[in-house]
């Protein structure tokens, strides 16, 4: 349990002191890697909706499960060699699975440029980060696609990692890293091929359906810790209640409505994607515009909930070890 709380603690300190260093390789960019090779495999030979679902559901199983897996063999080797090594492993992989830095510097990388009145650098900066066409958007459309970016993934990015990572820390000689790694390979392929539209329509289906159930409780959870870090928990919830169920997706909807009904403002309206636009469902109430420091003041929110539960289950892993 001691070792628990050290690889917990010191990937969190990685994450936030270091994030993910640029020309490392990356568990995601593996776990990409596979999806996409596999997926074209899939498309290739699988012609019809009933075999395409059937290599969805082996392609999601064998990348969930293996992620777990290699992860877990890579950090026993090391632990076989020294249980310091193990312990530094593991942390690195586990911090590779916490997107609170990465999320912050998006955001900061995407303002800069506007802050100095560069609208076109923005725009460019910010299509990096979102699938929403960016050429024409106002400089209130960059902040509101910048919170909802921030506000979205703050749940399947940063605290359902660390639901499955705290998770781990109570299962004997399985770890923190297994699960969260097991969790980002079913965000990853949720984000790469769990589309409605084609070719995905078939083969993504399960991959899609298996993210939204593990980031349910971990989702619900955030809204809570978000709810009562805003001292106005009844106000938030009722919100959320309202709005959240509108949004098509069972988990983004209730992330971005618990920041919008916290910070008074409202997210969600006409998107654009390849020149079709999408009507995204109204979250909160616009009391206020989206201004910088809404951004500012959710990326808080997101390192104050991800602290808290860090904290928590750290001590009680500590105390469990005194007793």
């Amino acid at each position: 349990m001691t070792s628990s709380s050290a690889v917990l603690i010191l990937a969190a300190s990685l994450d936030y002191l270091i994030g993910d260093p640029w020309n490392w390789i990356h568990p995601v960019q593996v776990m990409g890697w596979f999806i996409s090779r596999l997926s074209k495999l899939a498309l290739k030979y699988c012609h019809n909706s009933f075999t395409q679902r059937l290599a969805g559901i082996a392609l999601t199983i064998f990348l969930v499960i293996g992620s777990g897996v290699v992860g877990w063999s890579i950090v026993q080797c090391t632990m076989w060699f020294h249980p310091i090594a193990g312990i530094l492993v593991e942390s690195i992989l586990l911090a590779s699975c916490f997107a609170l830095k990465s999320l912050r510097t998006a955001a900061e990388t995407t303002i800069k440029p506007l802050k100095k009145g560069n609208i076109k650098e923005a725009r460019s900066i910010l299509s990096n980060f979102v699938g929403r066409d960016t050429q024409n958007l106002t400089s209130l459309e960059i902040l509101r696609a910048v919170l909802e970016t921030v506000t979205e993934n703050a749940t399947d990015g940063v605290m359902a990692p660390l639901f499955y990572a705290l998770l781990g820390a109570f299962v004997p000689f399985i770890g923190s890293s297994t699960f969260a790694l097991a969790y980002k390979a079913s965000s990853t392929l949720d984000s790469m091929i769990g589309y409605r539209e084609v070719p995905f329509t078939y083969l993504g289906w399960f991959s899609a359906r298996l993210e939204d159930c593990l980031t349910w409780l971990p989702c619900r959870l955030t809204v809570i810790t978000l709810a009562l870090l805003s001292r106005k928990p009844l106000k938030v919830i009722k919100i959320c209640q309202r709005d959240a169920p509108k949004d098509l997706s069972p988990n983004s909807g209730w992330s971005e409505c618990a920041y919008a009904a916290i910070l008074g403002v409202q997210m969600g309206g006409i998107n654009w994607y390849r020149g079709v636009a999408k009507v995204k469902p109204l979250l909160g109430d616009a009391i206020y515009p989206i201004s910088l420091n809404s951004i500012k003041t959710a990326l808080q929110l997101t390192r104050y909930s991800f602290l808290l539960w860090l904290g928590g289950v750290a001590s009680l892993l500590l105390f469990t070890i005194k007793r």
